[in-house]
């Protein structure tokens, strides 16, 4: 795959011979009006290892060529390079001006097309990349799933606040990409269980599916990573890494609100990955219909599949909380205490589990009850 550019791209010889002789085979399959609005604007970039780059104008310019013409546009290819050919699409995000030269996106063809002998197009995202790292790692770090494994189904209180949710989540762990719930989008207030409850889900799939590539990430880190290879000219590396995820959890989506570079490299990793049959999972603190700031086909996205709310939990879910909480420590709590602490505790789970803790610090460093 081309590294992301900021600069005017240099076709080469080989990729102008190649992409003329395509065009002689799309020409008189599309008539000749489509011929000049679809292909006419297209310049061949790069050939290498049997991936022909191609540079569209546009995000709607992709989008069209694979809505419409991408059989056509496989099929010539397949003629010209065989039946290993690949497709990939450099898309220009940014057009730039005097002082700035125009920045584009690489991204592989996302719709698996036939080969006249019935194999399918190799997704790129199976092939061998240079994985985004933004530290030095050790090779067997390169997959970490960065969950925390505290963070399970057996220790999240089940109750009518996170109901939905918690049953959706068990469906996907137990078939993640394959089932409606695609993307799965947790939604709810400050410290009421969402990062559990993903986590939950990503580390059930490590143990179902142990050779999938499950990754978590928060927001924050998301945009930090991006904004970093954008400034180091590694924008391919991490949309690369990305691509490679079998699973792909994001927690607080609604920070991406008003950064339009960073929605747009989430906007082509999110459709690859969707489209590829790879689970997507967010939490947000509101439904995606109320998330402001965002591009409007990102929220068409976000709303393919299944939004789950999550809620305070209930008196008798915090009463159930605070046993298991005080239970899972080896600690006895008198019922007057889990009753008083239920009743007055009403603003999150996480108040509610600092308060236990710093009930029993107490208890602990003053020796009482």
């Amino acid at each position: 795959m081309n590294m992301l550019t900021t600069t005017t791209p240099v076709t080469t010889p080989d990729c102008v011979d190649v992409w003329e002789k395509c065009l002689r085979t799309i020409r008189p399959a599309v008539g000749e009006q489509s011929f000049k609005t679809w292909f006419g604007p297209i310049r061949p970039i790069k050939l290498a290892h049997n991936t022909l780059t191609i540079q569209v104008p546009s995000q709607f310019f992709y989008e069209w060529l694979e809505e419409h013409y991408v059989s056509i546009l496989k099929r010539a290819i397949t003629a010209e390079l065989g039946s290993a050919s690949k497709l990939e699409y450099s898309i220009v995000i940014d057009k730039g001006n005097e002082q700035n030269q125009p920045v584009t996106i690489n991204i592989p063809q996302q719709k698996p097309v036939s080969y006249p002998n019935g194999k399918p197009l190799a997704q790129a995202a199976k092939e061998p990349l240079n994985p985004f790292e933004l530290k030095p790692a050790a090779a067997a770090d390169l997959f970490k799933a960065n969950l925390n494994s505290q963070y399970t189904f057996s220790n999240l209180v089940l109750g009518d606040c996170n109901r939905l949710a918690y049953t959706a989540g068990l469906s996907v762990a137990k078939n993640p990409g394959t089932t409606s719930f695609n993307p799965l989008v947790v939604y709810g207030g400050v410290g009421l269980g969402k990062t559990h409850l993903i986590q939950a889900i990503g580390n059930e799939i490590k143990k179902q599916h142990p050779r999938k590539f499950v990754l978590y990430v928060p927001c924050d880190l998301f945009i930090t990573q991006f904004v970093d290879a954008l400034r180091s000219n590694q924008v391919q590396e991490f949309t690369n890494y990305y691509l490679r995820v079998d699973t792909l959890i994001i927690d607080d989506v609604q920070f991406l609100a008003g950064k339009e570079k960073t929605q747009e490299n989430f906007f082509h990793i999110f459709n690859y990955l969707h489209q590829a049959g790879k689970q997507i999972i967010m939490t947000s603190d509101c439904p995606p219909r109320d998330l402001k700031g965002m591009q409007e086909r990102l929220l068409s996205r976000f709303k393919l599949g299944l939004t789950a709310d999550v809620q305070m939990p209930d008196y008798p879910t915090r009463m159930e909380i605070i046993r298991y909480k005080m239970e899972s420590q080896g600690l006895a709590i008198p019922e007057n205490i889990v009753d008083y602490l239920a009743q007055n505790i009403t603003t999150s789970i996480r108040d509610l589990q600092g308060i236990l803790i710093t009930l029993t610090a107490r208890a602990s460093l003053t020796h009482c009850e």
